[in-house]
């Protein structure tokens, strides 16, 4: 099992070590963004369902809050009181109608800062993000359980959930990054800067691949018993990236006992990635080539120990 993520870990570096990432997107064109703030209209203490567009299937609590991430005005939640007894889920969601047409679909970028509380009653449930397309079909998931504090992924495959093997904490806000790549059938998701989701496909089954909605789920794990906790949600927003592919990230794993160094590359599916090493941030050494069928690969540079610091970066080679 992989350690629990911490805000912290958006920033994986050792003292002798640097890592470059891929070139960063400078640009953004926005699709959809809301912090769900009295200017836009929303209003505290009410649902958040029927304001601003958003919409929702089931019942449960939702609505406005405050004071959960500092400097951030008001937030949305979704959870906390219990549902009608019938009902096992709560989708919230803002109708998006993302349809791009033609051979260059984009690279899109799906982010929100998000935190979930515990319950305080005995009863434990799930917190999702589903994404939907515009046939009303559920592409994929990512998945909070939190009666073992777990996160999973689903895809449209009608196999379950898959664990990511991360796990996260209540009470302690996140920073959720979903990269879709609508061209090339791919999704990544990144939570505080650490990739815990790699290059999944977003279909399956040859679905229509657009966004029709992005939604906050309540997955009540016990149907007429649900918890009283919560997921707490802002800055929601949707951009397409000025990148042709999800840019590559670079993970360091550590120093082993000999002085070599292992990272990981997490990119796309068959696409081919160049990792390079420097000591002064001018002269640039290529280590190596690869072009790993699952997106992941796995490098240990022995050439570390000859240099008092290095510094790494990947770079998509366009083979």
């Amino acid at each position: 099992m992989k350690a629990s993520l911490h805000p912290w870990l958006a920033l994986v570096a050792a003292a002798w070590v640097g890592l470059v990432h891929g070139q960063e997107p400078t640009s953004n064109n926005l699709v959809y963004q809301s912090e769900f703030e009295p200017g836009e209209g929303f209003l505290y203490g009410q649902p958040l369902r029927g304001q601003m567009g958003w919409v929702g299937e089931g019942s449960g609590g939702n609505g406005l809050v405050t004071n959960y991430f500092e400097n951030y005005g008001q937030h949305a939640f979704i959870g906390f009181n219990a549902p009608a007894p019938k009902d096992a889920f709560l989708n919230l969601w803002k109708p998006l109608a993302f349809s791009p047409q033609g051979p260059n679909l984009p690279v899109v970028r799906f982010s929100v800062l998000m935190e979930i509380d515990d319950s305080s009653n005995g009863f434990y449930d799930d917190f999702r993000w589903s994404v939907y397309n515009t046939a009303v079909s559920r592409l994929f998931s990512l998945d909070f359980d939190n009666s073992r504090a777990e996160i999973f992924y689903a895809l449209d495959d009608n196999a379950g959930f898959t664990s990511t093997g991360f796990r996260f904490v209540n009470a302690v806000s996140y920073q959720l990054d979903v990269f879709m790549n609508l061209r090339r059938n791919t999704w990544t998701a990144m939570l505080n800067g650490l990739v815990v989701v790699d290059s999944q496909p977003m279909t399956t089954i040859n679905a229509r691949i657009d966004l029709s909605d992005i939604d906050a789920v309540w997955a009540i794990r016990q149907t007429g018993s649900a918890g009283d906790n919560y997921m707490v949600f802002d800055d929601y927003t949707l951009s397409v990236l000025p990148t042709a592919t999800v840019p590559p990230i670079l993970e360091a794993l550590g120093r082993h006992n000999d002085g070599s160094f292992e990272l990981i590359v997490h990119g796309e599916r068959g696409l081919e990635y160049a990792l390079d090493v420097t000591s002064d941030l001018v002269n640039w050494e290529q280590l190596g080539v690869a072009k790993p069928a699952t997106g992941v690969w796995d490098f240990v540079d022995t050439t570390a120990p000859k240099y008092t610091s290095s510094f790494y970066r990947v770079r998509e080679t366009g083979n």
